[in-house]
């Protein structure tokens, strides 16, 4: 079968985990599905970002360039609504797959559609969005949920608020997790490819935070914490190391200048995969604080490489970390964090297992839908 992947939203560097999900999942395609070809949908300005799934060899993987950016988001959204479905139908697509909740308005070629909404944040946290933005997200999210033939989700907490909010589409919604990989480096080859920032941070006592700048992220409760502990003398020279993109960079030093701890914590902002990798594998422990997320592939990503993380239990996280983290109840107390940093601290490395995020288990998955839906859409063509 040929399965479209529409790519045309993907900002590169700017999308966070949704776009760390979509190159998970395509490298997955890539290296476990041998039956199905796919066609990537991608756009003008972030096509070189995918060309070499489409240039390795024996690859069943082609890119398809469409006339418009994706930096333009108005420009891409018309063009996404106006031209993919046609679009699609011209290349003989059986089985579009939307990586996000945008399905074209024009939906005319009988394709089904298989999309994935991650998380329905304007709903819990409308004040991050205009009134026109809300709107939007709300109409596309109904839209997709009474279009789509399957509409995916990341957790059943989100599951069952996308079921609360749009019953109708109940029986089309499935949880499909992320797929997450852990790679393997000989840092020892690799590491003069990495910032000398980053290199230099190996060095160092840290606690490491992967996190943007919005207030769901909670990320004024650690400052807090790093305020306190060194107020008391129990912080010591160690650092907290902030990776992530999103939020207001400005408010954050005054935070920083304010709390009177700015030689204590070193942003990196937006890092590669190998310098994420690199700085959970040299941190004491992971720190993630956020109290709302779809999935949460930070933690977990900490965790196969046996770092202690200390985290939250809100929206879906105690779900997808399955109980194996080091949990706050009170994600706004620094005493909290305070306590469980230190017992994290003192607890041996170990690496945890999540069979259920590995990427060939997901694939499978995926490609049990593409045959379920790409049958019954050739048996309607005869």
């Amino acid at each position: 079968m040929r399965i479209g992947i529409d790519l045309l939203w993907v900002r590169v560097g700017k999308c966070g985990g949704t776009e760390s999900f979509v190159r998970s999942l395509l490298d997955g395609f890539q290296q476990y599905d041998t039956e199905n070809e796919y066609i990537l949908f991608a756009a003008r300005d972030n096509a070189d970002s995918f060309r070499h799934y489409a240039v390795k060899v024996q690859s069943r993987m082609q890119l398809y360039i469409c006339p418009t950016d994706s930096s333009s988001q108005p420009q891409r959204i018309l063009w996404e609504n106006l031209h993919l479905d046609r679009t699609a139908r011209k290349q003989e697509i059986d089985v579009l797959f939307i990586p996000v909740y945008s399905m074209p308005w024009t939906w005319g070629s009988g394709i089904p559609y298989v999309c994935v909404i991650h998380d329905l944040q304007a709903m819990h946290y409308p004040a991050y969005f205009s009134r026109l933005r809300r709107m939007f997200l709300r109409y596309e999210w109904g839209h997709t949920c009474r279009r789509a033939r399957r509409v995916l989700t990341d957790s059943d907490y989100c599951r069952q608020d996308l079921a609360g909010r749009f019953p109708k589409a109940k029986n089309k919604l499935q949880i499909m997790y992320v797929p997450i990989s852990m790679k393997e480096y000989d840092w020892e080859q690799v590491k003069t490819e990495l910032r000398p920032q980053i290199r230099e941070l190996a060095q160092r006592d840290y606690l490491y935070c992967v996190s943007s700048l919005l207030p769901h992220k909670n990320l004024d409760t650690l400052l807090l914490t790093v305020k306190q502990m060194k107020e008391q003398g129990a912080w010591g020279e160690r650092l907290l190391v902030i990776s992530g993109v999103g939020g207001d960079t400005g408010q954050l030093e005054a935070k920083l200048e304010d709390y009177g701890i700015g030689p204590c914590v070193v942003q990196t902002g937006y890092v590669t995969d190998m310098e994420r990798d690199y700085l959970y594998e040299h941190c004491r422990v992971f720190l993630f604080p956020s109290i709302f997320e779809g999935f949460g592939m930070p933690p977990i990503e900490a965790m196969l490489r046996g770092k202690r993380v200390v985290m939250t239990r809100c929206s879906c996280l105690e779900e997808v970390t399955q109980g194996k983290a080091v949990y706050v109840d009170e994600p706004y107390s620094p005493e909290e964090w305070q306590k469980k940093i230190t017992e994290a601290s003192a607890l041996p490395e170990k690496k945890e297992v999540f069979s259920e995020y590995m990427p060939e288990y997901i694939v499978r998955q995926y490609m049990r839908q593409w045959e379920e839906l790409g049958g019954a859409s050739d048996r309607k063509k005869r």
